[in-house]
């Protein structure tokens, strides 16, 4: 009985935001995905669908279920093996609108076109791996396109001096065919902190839009180029100022690596959208959030009294997301800067027109104090005070969907944040986030908060920087979420008790993989089970011959629910980057719930995954073991 109610109660909250929020128009996206134990047959289940709506499965023309599917969206056949697998829906006893299934062994292969090698511009040559990934209907069909970023091996941080490669975006269909590639050009940085992409129906006219900051020489899907093509803003040398060697780090030989070598300081700044179909540009307008006071060419002197440095080391931490901001069409932001000043705009594309919606600077003239320096290396996007519009979790802060201040905790920056319904038991949603800064954090290494207020509900003490954290319900003895960081071994229930001396290993992305409602653990190439009663990890997944991403952070180019039931598939590059593995659960669940793609939270969520150090998405609800469905 609880499993019906979560599931109706899912249903119910997915139908009622999107009679507000405008998101996509899904087919069933069925597949058939084969395993030692048969074939699992799974579909979407769409925020648009009537109530009572039931499905048919046939093999090969054949029906397999006795009556019709009303409780779940999928269907094990465990004879199944070779043969083509067709979902049709029920209506009224009648048979209606029927889907062919996608079928495939274990991942699905979408074949890349790798580019060629490059040479820096200082002569160092470079390759490409394939990286952060993102997905929209770029075409308007009801499918999934993905859009992938090519990272060049000459990429650098922030913090270090040196030229890098070109960034290079790519849109392929599932089957391999490319649509376009875009390359962004000699005058934008290579690294994780630069080129975050955002892919959605900006306005609402069914296809998906690319929106990225751009600059001089960056060539569209079909090779026309913005700005100035001859232009060069590229530091060619020069070493920064003493003052300014606080954020360098060294090498292993004690050398310091920030210098002014490769980075870009001067020079105009875009921001552009692009048609997803072909990869057109169809709007640039200045970059929303700039990097001097009165234009693109501060001095140095400016730069470090405006950021805190004179090399682009914090002026050139970008973050960006999707938010549904008016209640109807999603919005984009496009953020700069979070261990001082903090910048962020919101801007809509409409009428094929980019716009500003509002800008934030925690440093302008009447702004409240202490929203400078509380940002993460990425923010969350969620409706935290049931408005029915998003607001913007940055971190430490939060600003209302109108760009307003909404409240300031003052703890500083953190690597890591998650925002969703983690204690059913409250109202309203929580955030789970780790802090680096101990002065500003009060030795604070995790905390519990409430996302509408942003009032800390409970932490965990530390005394140096905690890197990682995680929140899930991998226990279903106890009532909500479990949390833990890499700060402390224990593992915390959602109210802070600690119910255990031993957390899991695994401290990075957690996916709806099995066929219960508790959320598995997912680390590098592998998908992992919490065992709670031995207190350990065990492997559900090992997706040898794949590759993770983003160093030490290995996380997958992309996960989401994309096709199938609600649980959700994990995209990682082929170790050769030559392909592209959609892996997808062949493991059957009696729950029906809504694909959470039709879930706001869930849908901004998997825009911003791209964004600095990739994030697991969550929903705007819970959803975790029945008993503590309260």
């Amino acid at each position: 009985m609880q499993r019906t109610i979560l599931a109706a109660a899912a249903l119910l909250l997915a139908a009622d935001v999107h009679a507000a929020m405008q998101l996509e128009r899904l087919d069933r996206g069925a597949v058939a995905v084969k395993s030692s134990a048969g074939t699992l047959v799974g579909w979407r289940a769409l925020a648009t669908d009537p109530a009572g709506l039931a499905f048919n499965v046939y093999r090969d023309g054949r029906r397999l279920n006795a009556t019709p599917i009303a409780h779940s969206s999928n269907l094990l056949d465990s004879t199944g093996g070779a043969g083509s697998y067709e979902v049709r829906e029920v209506r009224g006893g009648k048979e209606g609108a029927a889907s062919r299934a996608l079928g495939f062994d274990g991942y699905l292969t979408v074949p890349l076109q790798r580019p060629p090698s490059g040479t820096t511009a200082d002569g160092k040559p470079y390759t490409y791996t394939a990286n952060d990934a993102s997905v929209g209907d770029l075409d308007g069909d009801g499918r999934y396109e993905m859009v992938l970023k090519w990272e060049p091996t000459a990429a650098q941080d922030n913090c270090c001096a040196g030229h890098t490669g070109i960034v290079l975006f790519d849109a392929y269909r599932l089957d391999g065919t490319r649509l376009w590639r875009i390359a962004l050009g000699p005058n934008i940085r290579a690294g994780a902190h630069y080129s975050q992409f955002q892919v959605a129906d900006f306005d609402g006219d069914g296809k998906a839009e690319m929106i990225v900051k751009t600059a001089d020489g960056t060539r569209d899907g079909v090779g026309q180029v913005i700005g100035d093509a001859n232009a060069r803003w590229v530091t060619d040398g020069g070493e920064i100022e003493q003052g300014d060697r606080t954020d360098a780090r060294r090498t292993e030989d004690g050398k310091l690596m920030a210098g002014l070598t490769g980075r870009i300081l001067t020079g105009p700044e875009y921001l552009s959208v692009f048609e997803g179909a072909t990869g057109r540009v169809l709007d640039t307008i200045p970059y929303p959030s700039p990097r001097g006071a009165h234009g693109d060419n501060p001095s140095q002197e400016e730069m470090k009294a405006r950021w805190g440095d004179g090399y682009a080391n914090r002026s050139d931490r970008f973050l960006a997301g999707t938010a549904w901001l008016d209640g109807r069409l999603p919005s984009a932001i496009f953020a700069r800067g979070y261990y001082a000043r903090t910048t962020i705009a919101a801007v809509d594309f409409r009428d094929g027109k980019l716009t500003r919606r509002w800008y934030f600077d925690s440093e302008a003239p009447g702004a409240p104090p202490g929203y400078s320096g509380q940002g993460n290396h990425q923010f969350s996007v969620a409706d935290v005070d049931g408005d029915g519009r998003h607001e913007i979790v940055y971190g430490s802060i939060a600003l209302d969907d109108d760009g307003r201040p909404l409240w300031s905790m003052g703890m500083g920056h953190g690597d890591t944040m998650h925002v969703g319904d983690f204690d059913p038991r409250r109202s309203g949603l929580e955030k789970f986030g780790v802090h680096e800064n101990m002065t500003m954090s009060r030795n604070t290494g995790a905390a519990m908060v409430d996302a509408r207020t942003g009032e800390v509900l409970w932490r965990t003490a530390a005394d140096k920087d905690t890197g990682r954290g995680v929140v899930g319900d991998i226990d279903p003895r106890y009532p909500g979420t479990e949390a833990w960081a890499s700060n402390s071994p224990n593992l915390y229930d959602v109210r802070g008790n600690v119910i255990g001396p031993v957390h899991p290993r695994q401290v990075n992305f957690m996916a709806w993989w099995d066929g219960d409602l508790l959320r598995e653990l997912v680390d590098g190439t592998g998908v992992f089970k919490w065992d709670w009663r031995k207190g350990e990890s065990t492997v559900l997944l090992d997706a040898a011959g794949a590759a993770s991403n983003n160093g030490t952070k290995a996380t997958p180019a992309l996960q989401a629910d994309l096709f199938g039931d609600w649980r959700e598939e994990i995209v990682w590059r082929a170790a050769d980057n030559n392909s592209l593995r959609i892996y997808s659960t062949s493991i059957p669940t009696a729950h029906r719930i809504t694909t959470l793609m039709h879930d706001p939270q869930y849908r901004a969520a998997v825009a911003w995954q791209n964004t600095a150090y990739n994030q697991p998405p969550w929903p705007s609800f819970y959803i975790g073991a029945p008993a503590a469905a309260e």
